[in-house]
């Protein structure tokens, strides 16, 4: 799987044996991506280090406060199947939880909670340290150690020396970031206060890795006692008992209220104004940003007859009155965020404690990963996060977790491991970015995914935890905890199918969803299926003990049962041509019978099997039947 040798060290067996300690996976970077990628190496039996140029910000949410959302709440819960720390972390720290899309059916609601900063970063950290084949070191890495074509461990900047099996580079917005606040302050930092990673990033360039910038950004921060919260839309959390985790029951703690207000005609002329002065409009940046997070300057100038934006005022923590301004990301001189601030109803009178900015990055296109995300150059060599070009703490966890797991599988010499995407949002999240690339910073949608009725959010265990025990990456008490949850949803479905309401006894259900009474006795499973009418009211009015989140799977199988088995139809159909793997060393040039671009999209992107093929942009329909004769032609010839 290596590529050709640019120029690189060669490790010779003295200088490897002086490293100063050998490990089996190293991990770079302690952010979302990186603590992931720590405890699945860690849980799948490799000894770990995880190298970080600040212990003290292991798990730091830098941008937004809040976990989940469309999509990205289900990629939590995939994480917390396969044992990660995500979910955990966001049911110790949440201080406001919410259901969304909750008005268009339990088969696409998707959980999201606003998180105590502090007591997210201390809950990571203090899960991270269960591990115990998990260590720590506080230093900034400044080069790959290679022989010939694989990494075999790091250098750090003070002359420390790892040996390792295999690295993971997570080092998000760190690779030779640099802050931008306004035309005429451009500071070196991977985020505020923090040193960028630059002699890592040159040192992979240099290694003939392909970098290329995005940028993104975050809004300026307030002293909520100075907002006249009174005046906007108070918007409290969902009352309802839920957790992101499967496998542990943390207590909450105490909800706080998020608040809605809304830009406006002043607001619009200061930015027009100033528009210049902004680091992205003013030229000093260039790169592409998320199109899904657009500075207020991009939604000014983009949609100019919207007479008005939503503000989002969401609470640091609970021991902080600081607040997040959600959807006022700014690259404008701090004097002209204040402007910007103070025109905006219930803010007249704020007190700005931090600037927004916006960060430029390296990152790396995914093109040049596997689907294990390990390098097609060097061996060894893995990604993950925001250096695979993707934005958001949800998507920077999936891909850790994938990284982690693959990392430790080739220290350890074990089977790879690549979800699939009809078996993971986690495996649509890496088939797009391997086989498609970006072209902009990628996020997480539901619509991203074909097979989206049967990759829910509360199917998540079902569907992984099958990985999670064959990779053996659970402790007793959490297998047998998933066991018993299985076991009890499987239960309370065969309930439904077996248990018969007498005339009557669901009239208050049928009732409250607006739907009328049979005319006789009816098994639950066939009142199940109308819509707005819940399983576990039903149950209940069969006076069958349970809970509702134990309902959850049985209701959602039950009410979608014929979507759902079209669906598996077609998945299925998705799996045999996945099965159907193509030769690494397959040259596509010589394939005549293709068309010229499919040649060139397959010799660019290499495909490891049709299905993934099959999704290349530019290959057509006959041409992957071409290819299957091909490779069919060229399996008999050298048998």
């Amino acid at each position: 799987m290596g590529g050709p040798n640019h120029g690189r060290t060669q490790v010779t067996g003295p200088r490897f044996t002086s490293m100063h300690e050998r490990v089996d996976v190293i991990v770079i970077g302690g952010g979302h991506a990186g603590t992931e990628a720590a405890a699945m190496a860690a849980r799948s039996g490799a000894r770990t280090l995880l190298l970080t140029q600040n212990l003290e910000t292991i798990g730091q949410m830098s941008c937004n406060p809040a976990i989940g959302g469309i999509a990205k709440g289900t990629v939590v819960r995939e994480v917390d199947a396969l044992g990660g720390i995500m979910g955990r972390a966001t049911d110790l720290a949440r201080i406001q939880f919410r259901m969304l899309n909750r008005s268009k059916g339990p088969a696409v609601a998707s959980p999201r909670a606003q998180c105590d900063r502090g007591l997210y970063r201390r809950a990571v950290r203090a899960l991270l340290e269960r591990e115990e084949r998990l260590e720590f070191v506080q230093a900034t890495v400044a080069e790959l150690v290679l022989r010939d074509d694989r990494v075999v461990g790091v250098t750090t900047l003070d002359g420390r020396c790892y040996g390792a099996g295999a690295v993971v580079v997570t080092a998000g917005t760190f690779l030779r970031g640099r802050i931008h606040v306004g035309l005429d302050t451009q500071v070196p930092a991977g985020r505020a206060g923090e040193a960028p990673a630059i002699q890592l990033a040159e040192s992979l360039v240099k290694y003939g890795i392909t970098a290329k910038r995005f940028k993104t950004g975050t809004p300026p921060r307030i002293d909520g006692r100075t907002a006249d919260l009174s005046r906007l839309e108070r918007q409290e959390g969902d009352r309802i008992a839920y957790w992101f985790s499967f496998y542990e029951r943390a207590a909450h703690p105490e909800q706080r209220p998020c608040y809605l207000t809304w830009t406006g005609e002043r607001l619009q002329e200061i930015i027009a104004r100033h528009l210049r002065e902004s680091a992205l409009y003013g030229g000093a940046i260039s790169s592409r940003g998320p199109r899904y997070c657009p500075s207020i300057e991009d939604k000014i100038v983009k949609f100019p007859l919207a007479p008005r934006h939503q503000v989002f005022l969401e609470p640091e923590g609970l021991d902080t009155s600081e607040m997040y301004v959600n959807g006022l990301s700014t690259s404008l001189p701090p004097a002209v965020q204040l402007d910007v601030l103070r025109a905006v109803p219930g803010l007249e009178k704020v007190w700005m404690t931090r600037p927004g900015y916006a960060i430029e990055y390296d990152y790396f296109p995914p093109t040049q990963l596997h689907p294990t995300l390990e390098s097609r150059m060097l061996s060894g060599l893995f990604f993950a996060g925001q250096v695979n070009g993707t934005t958001g703490y949800e998507e920077a966890a999936g891909q850790g977790a994938v990284a982690g797991l693959n990392a430790a599988a080739c220290a350890l010499g074990r089977e790879p491991v690549v979800l699939r995407r009809d078996e993971a949002f986690i495996g649509v999240l890496v088939d797009d970015l391997i086989t498609r690339g970006v072209d902009e910073p990628y996020r997480l949608f539901t619509s991203r995914s074909e097979y989206r009725l049967l990759l829910r959010q509360d199917n998540a265990l079902r569907r992984l935890f099958p990985t999670a025990e064959r990779l053996n990456l659970l402790t007793d008490d959490e297998r047998r905890t998933a066991e018993g949850r299985l076991r009890r949803e499987e239960e309370i479905y065969g309930l439904g199918e077996s248990t018969m309401l007498p005339l009557g006894a669901a009239s208050d259900v049928l009732d409250a969803a607006g739907s009328s009474a049979p005319a006789s006795a009816t098994r639950i499973a066939d009142l199940a299926k109308r819509p707005g009418v819940s399983l576990y009211a039903l149950l209940s009015a069969a006076g069958v003990e349970t809970e509702p989140a134990a309902c959850e799977w049985a209701d959602i199988e039950l009410k979608y049962a014929g979507y759902l088995a079209r669906e598996r139809q077609t998945a299925d159909r998705l799996s045999r041509m996945e099965s159907l793997t193509l030769p690494n060393c397959l040259d596509y040039e010589v394939l005549a019978t293709l068309s010229s671009e499919a040649r060139e999209k397959l010799k660019s992107a290499r495909p490891s099997s049709l299905g993934q093929a099959s999704r290349i942009p530019g290959v057509s329909r006959s041409d992957l039947q071409s290819l299957v004769m091909e490779v069919l032609k060229l399996r008999n010839a050298t048998a």
